[in-house]
C-alpha cells in the first residue's frame, strides 16, 4: 500500500488549522444559540473577521507574556538579557533577505556586531534568534555546555528531507551511533594512506597540463571538486566514481564549449544537487519554523535528494549483492575484522537503502565540499600573493624535490605549508556559521558581568567566519592574509592563550572527525601542484564583469547601517556563498563558498616564467 505524502505547505496549514478552525466554530455555535434565544445574531462581517483576529490576539498576548516571564526568570538567575537589535521585524527581514540574495549573508550580522556588540538578539517576521561571535560562547555552546545546545527539532525539520537521519542533523543515540560508525574511517592508519591522494592528484595534474599546452586556464574550483569527490568516494565506498578521468571544462568564450561534446559524469548530478541543496537549506534557515510556506506545493530538497540517491544507487546495489553472496557462503577467516569502508559497515548492519544513504550523504558532502573550498581558496591566495607561493614552493622543494612523493613525515615537517592552510581556514573557513537550539533555559558567560540569559527553545547562531576576523582577538592586522601569524610571536600572544578564536573544524563532542584527513588531503594536493608549477595568476579575461577582485589584504571597511554592501574581500567580492548544512560541524549554516562561473587560473612552470 503506497503512502500519500502531502506537500509541505498543506501539512503546515493542517497543523496550524486548529488556531483558525476552533475560533470559527465557537462563533458559529454562539451565533446559533443567541440567534434562537434572543432573536439576535452577530453581523456577518463580525463572524468573518473576529475568528481571524483571535489567533493574532493570542500571538500578541503570548509574546507579551513570554517577554515578561523571560525577564523574570533572568532576574531570578541573576542573569542579564541579551541586547536586542533595535529595528522592526520588517527591517530585519529585509536585511537578512538582502544578504542572502547578494551572496554574502554574514554582511548583515557583521554590521550588527559593530553596532550592538558581539552578542545580540533579533526578531524578524519569521524568526527570532541570538547571534554571537564571542570565543567563550562558542566554547560553551560546542564543548563545556554542549548538552544545553543540541541541534534541535527545528533544525531537524529543516534538513531532514535532504540529510535524512544522519550524523549532522540528529542528537542523542542516533547521532552517537552514526559517529561511532564513521570513526574507524579516520583512524591514524587509514588517513595516513596517501596513495589515494596520489592517484587523483596525478589525474588532475594530467588534465591541467593538457589545458596548459592548449593555452587555456583551468577552473581550479572544478579541479578541486573532482579531486575531493574521487578521494572521498574511494575512502568511503572502497572505490571512486572517476570524475577526474573526464575532460575538464574549457573557459567561457573559448570556442570549445560549443564545438566539442561536453563530457558528462554521474558525479555532475550529485555536485549540482549538493550546491542546490545548500542554497535551499539557507533559505529554509532564514524562514525558520515557517519554511514550508516557501515550498508550499513541493519539497524542493526532496527532489534534490533523489538526484543524490540516484548517484549512490549503483554502488549500493553492488554492495548489497556482495553482502548476499557472503551471507550465503560459509564464514571465513575475515569474520570479525573491521570493514574496509563506511558503505561496507552500513551494509552489514542493515538492508534498508534509505538508512544506508542517510549514513553516506552527510559524510560525503562534508568530506568533499569543505576540502574543495579550502583548496580553491588556497590557490586563490597563491594567485594574490606570489611571494607566499614562492616561499611555499621553496619549502616543498627543499624537503621533497620536484618529483618525489611526499610522506606523512614530510607533510608534518612543512611548517609554512600548515601555516598557509591554517591562515586560509582562518579568513575563509568552509563552514562560516552554525546554529544550535537550547534544550532548556541556560546562560552564557559574560566577561566582568552577570551571565547572559538564554531562554529555552532559543536558536543561537554563531559565526567562526566573523570571530576569525576580529581585530581585538587577532590583532590590528586580522584582515590581512599572513600565514606567519601561526609561526611568530602572534601565535603565543593571541591563539595559544585563547584557542577558541580559531575553530575551522568546530570543537567538543561534535568536532570534525575528518580534520586530519582534510589536512593531509589539502597538503598533498598543494605539494604536488607546487612541485610542478611555480607561478599562479587569475585569468583576467574569464572573470565575471559583475565582480571585482581586490587584494585580500585590502578588505574594505564595514559600511554603516545604510544598506550598502560590506565587502570581505575577496569573499563577497568574487565568490558567491552557496550555502547549506552539511558538516556537523556542517554545522550549519554550512556555507561552502562557490565561485560564480568558476575560478579560472593560469599556471606556469619555472622554465616557462
Amino acid at each position: 500500500m503506497s503512502v500519500i505524502h502531502l506537500p509541505p505547505g498543506i501539512l503546515f496549514c493542517l497543523r496550524s488549522s486548529p488556531l483558525v478552525i476552533f475560533p470559527f466554530s465557537v462563533f458559529w455555535v454562539l451565533q446559533r444559540i443567541l440567534g434562537q434565544t434572543v432573536k439576535s445574531a452577530f453581523p456577518p462581517w463580525l463572524v468573518a473577521v473576529a475568528p481571524l483576529a483571535v489567533p493574532l490576539s493570542i500571538a500578541l498576548g503570548y509574546t507579551h507574556f513570554t517577554r515578561r516571564a523571560v525577564r523574570r526568570h533572568a532576574a531570578e538567575r541573576g542573569a542579564m538579557m541579551v541586547p536586542c537589535v533595535q529595528e522592526n521585524r520588517i527591517s530585519v527581514s529585509r536585511r537578512l533577505v538582502h544578504g542572502f540574495e547578494e551572496g554574502c549573508p554574514v554582511d548583515t550580522f557583521h554590521a550588527w556586531n559593530e553596532k550592538y556588540g558581539y552578542i545580540y538578539s533579533y526578531t524578524s517576521l519569521l524568526d527570532a534568534s541570538i547571534v554571537t561571535t564571542e570565543p567563550e560562547h562558542l566554547k560553551a555552546i560546542l564543548s563545556t555546555q554542549h548538552a544545553d545546545f543540541p541541534k534541535g527539532l527545528e533544525f531537524y525539520s529543516i534538513t531532514q528531507s535532504f540529510l535524512g537521519n544522519g550524523i549532522f542533523n540528529t542528537d542523542g543515540d542516533i547521532w552517537r551511533s552514526h559517529r561511532a560508525l564513521a570513526r574507524p574511517l579516520f583512524k591514524k592508519e587509514r588517513i595516513s594512506d596517501l596513495e589515494i591522494f596520489e592517484r587523483y592528484t596525478n589525474n588532475v595534474l594530467t588534465q591541467i597540463q593538457q589545458r596548459q599546452r592548449e593555452g587555456y586556464p583551468v577552473d581550479i574550483q572544478d579541479a578541486a571538486s573532482r579531486f575531493t569527490i574521487d578521494a572521498a568516494t574511494e575512502h568511503l565506498f572502497g572505490k571512486c566514481v572517476g570524475s577526474t578521468f573526464t575532460r575538464f571544462p574549457y573557459p567561457p568564450k573559448s570556442g570549445h564549449e560549443n564545438s566539442l561534446p561536453v563530457d558528462t559524469h554521474p558525479s555532475d548530478s550529485f555536485l549540482d544537487a549538493s550546491a542546490g541543496a545548500q542554497k535551499q537549506l539557507l533559505l529554509r534557515m532564514l524562514m525558520g519554523y515557517y519554511w514550508p510556506l516557501g515550498e508550499f506545493w513541493a519539497d524542493k530538497l526532496k527532489l534534490l535528494r533523489r538526484q543524490v540517491d540516484d548517484f549512490f544507487e549503483p554502488v549500493l546495489v553492488d554492495a548489497l549483492k556482495i553482502k548476499g553472496k557472503e551471507t550465503a557462503a560459509p564464514h571465513t577467516e575475515k569474520d570479525g575484522k573491521d570493514f574496509v569502508s563506511l558503505l561496507d559497515r552500513l551494509v552489514q548492519i542493515t538492508d534498508d537503502k534509505t538508512c544506508i544513504k542517510d549514513g553516506l550523504v552527510d559524510i560525503l558532502i562534508a568530506g568533499r565540499d569543505t576540502t574543495a573550498a579550502l583548496l580553491t581558496f588556497s590557490v586563490y591566495m597563491m594567485c594574490e600573493h606570489p611571494d607566499m607561493a614562492a616561499r611555499l614552493r621553496s619549502e616543498i622543494l627543499q624537503r621533497v624535490g620536484n618529483s618525489r612523493k611526499p610522506t606523512n613525515e614530510d607533510i608534518r615537517e612543512m611548517k609554512y605549508l600548515r601555516a598557509f592552510i591554517n591562515e586560509t581556514l582562518r579568513l575563509y573557513p568552509p563552514v562560516i556559521g552554525n546554529s544550535r537550539t537550547t534544550d532548556g533555559a541556560t546562560t552564557l558567560p559574560n566577561k566582568g558581568g552577570a551571565p547572559y540569559y538564554i531562554p529555552g527553545g532559543t536558536k543561537v547562531i554563531f559565526f567562526p567566519f566573523l570571530t576569525h576576523r576580529r581585530t581585538d582577538l587577532w590583532g590590528p592586522d586580522a584582515l590581512e592574509f599572513d600565514p606567519d601569524r601561526f609561526l611568530d610571536e602572534r601565535m603565543g600572544k593571541y591563539l595559544t592563550p585563547n584557542p577558541s578564536i580559531f575553530l575551522p573544524f568546530s570543537v567538543g563532542p561534535r568536532i570534525c572527525i575528518g580534520q586530519q584527513f582534510a589536512y593531509n588531503e589539502a597538503s598533498y594536493f598543494l605539494i604536488r601542484l607546487l612541485q610542478k608549477y611555480s607561478y599562479f595568476s587569475l585569468a583576467q579575461d574569464t572573470k565575471l564583469s559583475k565582480y571585482k577582485c581586490p587584494k585580500s589584504g585590502a578588505s574594505t571597511s564595514p559600511m554603516p547601517m545604510d544598506g550598502e554592501k560590506i565587502n570581505f574581500a575577496p569573499y563577497s567580492a568574487i565568490l558567491n556563498a552557496k550555502v547549506g548544512l552539511t558538516q556537523s560541524h556542517f554545522t550549519l549554516l554550512i556555507v561552502v563558498p562557490h565561485s560564480q562561473g568558476g575560478l579560472w587560473v593560469k599556471m606556469k612552470t619555472e622554465s616557462a616564467k
